[in-house]
């Protein structure tokens, strides 16, 4: 569970970078997982775009992708969702730590 402020971070993160994946009119299906799931393995931090042509609640379909790779969802703005997930083999992005409370 990501914090309010990893959140923050992975959003500022995610603001250059462009929506390199799409979801169309079919939806969320299993050749969308395997793909998702290898780009967030290679690059942690991944924005999709979700097309006019989908019917279903973008919001849906963010929690559908993240029970399917098991992410953490970073943010969902308008058409577009930001997903965070570290990489197993070679993680890249270091999320700020949680400071406790004196």
């Amino acid at each position: 569970m990501l914090t309010s402020k990893q959140r923050a971070y992975l959003r500022g993160l995610a603001n250059p970078i462009e929506a390199k994946h799409q979801i169309g009119k079919e939806g969320v299906n299993e050749n969308h997982r395997e793909l998702l799931c290898a780009a967030l393995e290679a690059n942690e931090l991944i924005k999709i775009s979700v097309l006019e042509s989908v019917m279903e609640p973008v919001r849906s379909i963010c929690d559908q992708l993240v029970e399917l790779c098991k992410a953490e969802p970073v943010q969902v703005i308008g058409r577009k969702i930001v997903l965070y997930k570290r990489s197993a083999h070679n993680p890249k992005i270091e999320l700020p730590k949680n400071r406790k409370k004196k």
